[in-house]
């Protein structure tokens, strides 16, 4: 019987509830000099001087250095189709852009005499005016890079301007805040790095070590070979920890420098304010079609706040634009976007990446739509949907769907809801005039999930003992791939669980692989590892054909005793061990899988919200979320994954928000200022199954990592919305404090 598909508890569980994970942090490295960052306390200025010498002072201080000490270039944008006039300093050259930009480092023998010599720096700043609003920066009047000649940073042009809206019946308009939000990982970034003379060997706190390496390499002047990147275990990263940072490109500078070893691990407040951000758009949105409800033009243009450089976020418009017309067949789909500049922290890729924005936009709209037709929104959704018979499909957009049951998703979620039932209790409330208003929330979603299509690598080892040795180019760092994969080899090789090793993230030992994100992990590195373990399953069986004296055509695996017999003949059986003896070569294989193309999984979400309009108090009282990530191998992890995503989703419509002084300062350094969301907020979810498979991959299945934060929080957010919209309430901005939906309340009345 075949294990995938049910519900294995996760293995690399028991190792972290004991206290027994490895994190850079904790990590031995005797000897090792720590760097502390002097970060400017200013959002925008020109450096007049530093003043180090009372640093250089200090008892256990062996170095400082400002920019003219470090012979790195500026880097350049993050892509190459960016405004390549934007570069980003490694330390602040003679200007600094936002508060946490680095202005010196401090090299010391201990952590605290470090950040007791960076409170001594002392740095003279000649103000510069501040630009925090994406619109301001949009309009130039002030540059942040004057030799760049604008603050726009890239353009993703409309292809069709023309009129799509002019024989619409009706038309509706919004602009809507997708608001800053931070990662906020629970473990911080840290790195260590050793140089032995020819090679550089870091610790990365990263989604992958092979990009990590590459990046490395590249701004040292290194080559591959040169350089040895360890992640071990990560401790969250929700897309914020992929590439590498300045930081960590700093500390493997300093170690090659002075030839010891150098580590460094960030404060919380340095997290917050210097990691990359995530979201940041302004969105305005356009829909017309038919009064009873047939939508037929839909326009979004958008700003995006790629904060003081140009990093990955000023890029993810990219796939707003991909994923604009969402599960809608839409005659007319518009899209015009540009990421600019701004005095904040720079923007970097988190959890979905420029796809929950494309369903946050498409949904809060189309509730809007259905409100000024009169009509139900699920049911303005309902006659709007692709159907399933029109898959495979390219949409305007470019983004090629491989398969769909859009109306069954919102069926599943509504019917598990009881929504008549919600909807017939909330015209009760507000004909009784109860304080206590009920707001119903849908959300309908296609997101894409490893959108470049890119491969991976993945290999099988059998051991001499008859186990097997999983190698993987992803990354894990909470997802769940040792059980997953070793669900896969398992089930495949009858191989117990107890003796399969799953190992990831050396580059000596793995040279290759695409890390982690995307929601791409066991769509393309788990294939890659199914692939590997047919392949070992083949080579297995001619090693059994030679000892059983048969052809091997007639050699079959027995998956439950966990070897080879001939068929029809149970006995003699040759195990896995017994294969492996007298063998000159390892009895393995590696495989490099590029799908077919990426995936689109879909779902829909229901939010019930209940809202105070005394004092705008928004409490969640249930959630229920039909997430269809294709073929399952594990629930009980997709249910991990979906519930993860959820209280992000949930965060970011009622709590989170990165917020700034009019001075550019940010006033959401720490968890005791930023709306970081708790258990006490979140009910239990409601997860509703359903499956359609992919073609695309051999496992049929599709990404889950980012599926639940796409749908929660435009379901939230509309929930909030819905329950005061009998009040004349149109929109609320996220996030939906109590202070901002009762200020939409008094406006309102």
């Amino acid at each position: 019987m075949s294990i995938l598909g049910t519900r294995v508890v996760r293995v690399e569980d028991p190792r972290f509830l004991k206290g027994e994970g490895t994190y850079i942090g904790n990590l031995e490295l005797p000897g090792a000099l720590h760097l502390t960052f002097v970060r400017s306390s200013m959002a925008h200025g020109k450096i007049v001087s530093i003043d180090a010498e009372d640093a250089r002072a200090m008892p256990g201080v062996v170095a400082v250095w400002t920019a003219a000490d470090v012979d790195l270039e500026p880097a350049p944008p993050a892509h190459g189709f960016m405004n390549k006039k934007i570069r980003f300093p490694y330390l602040a050259v003679d200007t600094v852009r936002f508060v946490g930009d680095i202005v010196a480092v401090v090299v010391s023998t201990d952590k605290t005499l470090g950040t007791d010599a960076a409170e001594t720096v002392i740095v003279d700043y000649e103000p510069l005016p501040v630009v925090l609003d994406m619109d301001d920066s949009f309009r130039g009047d002030v540059l942040l890079h004057p030799d760049a000649e604008s603050n726009i940073v890239l353009t993703f042009a409309s292809d069709n301007n023309d009129d799509i809206f002019a024989d619409c019946e009706m038309v509706v308009d919004l602009v809507i805040e997708n608001q800053r939000v931070a990662p906020a990982p629970m473990e911080v970034r840290a790195c260590a790095s050793v140089w032995d003379g020819e090679r550089l060997t870091q610790w990365a706190c990263s989604q992958g070590a092979h990009g990590a390496r590459d990046g490395l390499a590249d701004t040292l002047g290194l080559d591959k070979s040169q350089v040895r990147v360890i992640t071990p275990d990560v401790g969250g990263g929700f897309g914020a920890k992929s590439g590498v940072y300045a930081e960590e490109i700093l500390v493997g500078w300093a170690a090659r420098k002075l030839n010891t070893p150098v580590r460094w691990t960030e404060t919380r407040t340095e997290n917050m304010v210097s990691m990359g951000h995530g979201r940041a758009q302004r969105q305005r949105t356009r829909m017309g079609g038919t009064r009873d409800g047939r939508i037929t033009a839909y326009r979004l243009d958008l700003l995006q706040d790629a904060g003081a450089y140009a990093k990955a976020g000023a890029v993810l418009p990219f796939m707003t634009r991909l994923m604009a017309g969402g599960v809608y067949d839409i005659a007319n789909v518009q899209f015009e976007s540009h990421s600019v500049v701004t005095n904040t922290t720079p923007t970097v890729a988190y959890r979905g990446a420029g796809r929950p924005e494309a369903t946050a936009a498409i949904e809060r709209t189309i509730d809007e739509f259905a409100r000024v037709c009169g009509l139900d929104p699920a049911d303005v959704r309902r006659k709007n949907y692709l159907t399933p018979s029109s898959f495979p499909l390219t949409t305007a957009m470019g983004a090629k769907y491989d398969s769909g049951e859009y109306a069954a998703a919102l069926d599943k979620a509504l019917e598990a809801a009881g929504y008549q039932q919600l909807r017939e209790e909330q015209a009760r409330r507000r004909a009784s005039g109860s304080p206590l208003q009920m707001g119903i929330g849908i959300a309908s979603y296609v997101e894409t999930t490893n959108p470049m299509g890119s491969g991976d690598y993945g290999a099988v080892e059998i051991t001499d003992e008859g186990g097997a040795i999983i190698r993987t180019g992803s990354s894990s760092h909470g997802q769940g791939h040792h059980t997953a994969w070793a669900m896969l080899v398992s089930d495949a090789t009858g191989i117990p669980f107890d003796k399969i090793e799953f190992r990831f993230g050396d580059t000596d030992d793995i040279s290759r692989g695409g890390g982690t994100g995307g929601s791409r992990s066991l769509q393309v590195g788990g294939s890659a590892v199914k692939l590997a373990t047919d392949s070992v399953i083949d080579k297995a069986r001619q090693r059994a054909a030679d000892l059983l004296e048969a052809a091997v055509e007639d050699v079959v695996i027995d998956t439950v005793r966990g070897g080879f017999h001939v068929v029809g003949s149970p006995a003699p059986l040759r195990t896995w061990s017994e294969l492996m003896v007298g063998l000159d070569a390892p009895l393995e294989a590696e495989v490099d899988y590029v799908p077919e193309g990426a995936t689109f999984p879909f779902g829909t979400h229901v939010c019930v919200v209940e809202v105070d309009i005394e004092t705008g108090a928004v409490g969640v009282m249930r959630h229920i979320a039909c997430d269809d990530a294709g073929i399952i191998i594990n629930p009980l992890i997709v249910d991990g994954q979906v519930h993860g995503g959820i209280a992000q989703g949930v965060a970011q419509a009622l709590l989170e928000v990165v917020a700034y002084d009019p001075d550019g300062n940010p006033i959401t350094s720490n968890l005791a200022d930023y709306g970081f969301i708790s258990a006490a907020e979140l009910p239990s979810f409601e997860r509703i199954p359903m499956e359609t498979p992919t073609p695309r991959n051999p496992l049929g299945a599709k990404g889950i990592g980012e599926a639940g934060t796409i749908g929660a929080t435009p379901a939230v957010h509309n929930a909030v919305v819905d329950a005061v919209s009998y009040l004349g309430v149109t929109h609320i901005d996220m996030p939906c404090t109590s202070v901002n939906v009762w200020n939409a309340l008094q406006k309102a009345r």
